[in-house]
């Protein structure tokens, strides 16, 4: 038996049951990193001794009886944009290369208090702008399918470290689709959850209305497993929801039967690969095999989603990394004649250009002159896309689509495009407009053997919807499996 391939659910089963220790666990992870890590680079930060010394500490619990979390003792990786108490943060920019934070983010408390090890802090898109982790500051990361292709991103590192073993769950951040996409491009399960279900409390803000920490995981089950513990009410911050209804892996049947699926026609057309939409189309009629009833229908407003999410997303941004200029944190230039001087040549040396552009990009639709013209018309058509979601959801119980319109693009080939990257985003980013639910579950692959992502996006509060469509087809597949081909 190799333990990385291994559900998070089932290592902490016989973690519990004395079959196997949390340092053997561990170590085994250790042993697949050093295989896969210098040709991958999921990782900024490894924190190999303080990993090996939690892992003691909670065997040692578990060895006396006391209560242990339910994923007590098994190994976790955390993009690089959470905050972790001790452990360098650098939201993969050069102007936070020496961070190192006094305090964890409050999903990351929740993990630690359930058992779980953290090995360390996965690469992404510099201030998790970007849909390839290729624009960190410290290298790309590679997917494990294709070494030659993009992992997806921003949370690409999390989910190319639990498809190729480097983990057995991982944490991302989903803003406009980072969670989901990643998940596709690498073939495993990624969730963003309703607009307030995890505190954001910790999580270093891109676009603050947008952003929602969720799992990747292997499969559905550990999927529902990881969210139970991190779908925590937080006084810390103010969007945080106390629900009652997080009992998650409670959804976990083969059941559809009723199951209202509806299949938006909008999301077929013009720039969809054929090869993504026949496996789409193909998971819609296994659900319906199933007893899901799926039908199609017209969800308007898709087209202004793109432009809506870039100018709310922009203008978020270039207020949220305003405090980055030198003075409390992080980087600063040297040489500086006066303190302007000095926060001009920190931005400029910091950030990179990406960044920078969505920071221009921002503080141009908040200018006086654009504010009414770009901004405030993007929150109005934002509102209407939220209402086209209210209006679908009074027939549907959930929305079936692809997470993205292609499997992962080589290296190199979005960067050049920024305009075709942005593009890449358009089945995602509808549902952080709206505050919804949705996840990502493999659904096939295309001729060369890259995966196929199926996008589930449901009403708000309703994970438990997707979570059981999600079982149920992983089930009715004979499950996922993961991706370590590399």
């Amino acid at each position: 038996m190799n333990l990385v391939d291994l559900t998070a659910v089932e290592l902490a089963e016989k973690i519990k049951g004395g079959e196997v220790s949390a340092r053997e666990a561990l170590e085994a992870v250790f042993r697949r990193v050093e295989e896969k890590e210098e040709l991958l680079h999921c990782y900024v930060t490894l924190d190999r001794e303080g990993a090996f010394k939690r892992a003691e500490e909670i065997q040692k619990k578990i060895q006396a009886g006391e209560a242990a979390g339910a994923l007590a003792g098994v190994p976790v990786a955390i993009k690089d944009n959470l905050c972790t108490a001790g452990m360098r943060t650098t939201c993969s920019s050069r102007i936070l290369d020496n961070f190192v934070p006094a305090f964890s983010a409050r999903a990351v408390e929740d993990l630690e208090a359930a058992g779980a090890v953290i090995l360390g802090k996965t690469n992404m898109d510099e201030f998790a702008m970007g849909s390839t982790t290729e624009t960190s500051a410290f290298g790309v990361t590679r997917n494990p399918h294709d070494p030659e292709r993009v992992p997806g991103g921003s949370s690409g590192g999390s989910a190319a470290a639990v498809a190729a073993g480097e983990c057995f769950f991982a944490i991302g951040s989903d803003t406009g689709g980072s969670i989901r996409q990643p998940a596709s491009f690498c073939g495993v399960v990624g969730l963003k959850p309703t607009y307030g279900t995890v505190s954001r409390y910790g999580l270093i803000a891109y676009g603050s209305s947008l952003d929602q920490i969720g799992p990747l995981t292997r499969d559905v089950r550990d999927c529902a497993a990881v969210l139970e513990l991190i779908a925590t009410h937080d006084k810390k911050d103010s969007t945080s929801i106390k629900r009652e209804d997080t009992d998650f892996t409670s959804a976990l049947r083969t059941d559809v039967e009723g199951l209202r699926i509806g299949v938006p026609r909008d999301y077929f057309g013009e720039g969809l690969d054929k090869e993504v939409k026949a496996a789409v189309l193909k998971a819609a009629d296994t659900l319906r095999d199933a007893g899901a009833d799926v039908e199609e229908f017209d969800l308007s407003l898709v087209e202004y989603a793109i432009p809506t999410y870039y100018t709310i997303a922009a203008a978020e941004a270039s207020s949220n990394l305003e405090r980055f200029d030198g003075v409390k944190y992080g980087y600063r230039a040297e040489d500086c004649q006066g303190l302007h001087s000095m926060y001009k040549k920190t931005r400029s040396q910091g950030f990179g250009a990406e960044v920078k552009r969505r920071i221009m990009l921002g503080s141009f639709v908040l200018s006086s002159g654009y504010y009414d013209a770009y901004y405030l018309k993007a929150l109005r058509v934002k509102a209407l896309i939220k209402k086209a979601f209210d209006h679908a959801f009074r027939k549907y119980d959930v929305i079936l689509g692809p997470t993205a319109p292609t499997t992962a693009p080589r290296l190199g080939e979005s960067l050049a495009d920024p305009m075709k990257m942005y593009l890449g985003d358009i089945y995602t980013i509808s549902a952080n407009l709206a505050g919804l639910p949705a996840m990502s579950v493999p659904c096939g692959k295309d001729a060369g053997g890259l995966p196929v992502g199926l996008q589930l996006i449901g009403d708000c509060f309703q994970e438990k919807k997707l979570l059981r469509a999600a079982y149920a087809y992983e089930q009715a597949v004979g499950g996922f499996g993961t991706g370590k081909e590399a």
